[in-house]
């Protein structure tokens, strides 16, 4: 019978969960900030390269964190570095997985271009992303007994995926501020009727 996993090892990888969802969770945001100030200052928005400059410094940030890092430690811990002999399918997944992980980045980029902002930006892709994962995960590895072996609840949660990233997007502008009430102060147009005395 398998060991039950100890609390400490429960508590760890929820850390490293909750140290990605703060990383992402700033990463449009700082790419946006990054882009914008990339632009020329003598062209402005016209400047047609700016945001391809923010990318191949996200570019620069993947390499030194997913490649230098990892040579560090594997070198340090004798791991083998001879890339050729390592297992052919994990090398081709990992590498399709780094593909699409920065084609993600880059469509962040290319939807702040077409001038999405980055609370409804972010939101859909936050929302989005866990939908197209479950379904991936489906896919890939489908449950004994198909579909019907799934609980509902993990269907209503695609729903309520789905509905929390709309309403974000669609309301994530701040109600606007009411025109401020004609003080008494303030003269009546001519011919108009005085205000009703408050009670």
């Amino acid at each position: 019978m398998p060991d039950a996993p100890s609390p400490t090892a429960t508590q760890t990888w929820l850390l490293f969960a909750l140290l990605t969802v703060l990383t992402w969770g700033v990463y449009g945001v700082f790419l946006h900030i990054g882009t914008v100030g990339m632009q020329d200052p003598a062209l402005g928005m016209k400047d047609p390269h700016f945001r391809m400059k923010a990318f191949l410094f996200v570019g620069i940030a993947y390499f030194l964190t997913a490649v230098l890092a990892p040579l560090v430690i594997l070198k340090s811990q004798g791991g083998a570095i001879d890339f050729w002999n390592y297992p052919s399918k994990g090398l081709w997944w990992s590498l399709i997985a780094g593909i699409v992980g920065a084609v993600g980045a880059l469509g962040v980029l290319l939807a702040f271009g077409a001038k999405g902002k980055p609370p409804e930006v972010m939101s859909i892709i936050f929302a989005g992303a866990p939908i197209v994962n479950a379904i991936t995960a489906l896919v890939l590895h489908p449950p004994e007994g198909g579909l019907k072996a799934m609980r509902w609840q993990f269907f209503a949660g695609i729903v309520f995926a789905a509905v929390g990233g709309y309403l974000v997007a669609k309301f994530k502008d701040p109600i606007a501020a009411a025109a401020p009430a004609r003080t008494a102060s303030m003269p009546a147009a001519p011919g108009a009727a005085p205000d009703a005395p408050r009670k």
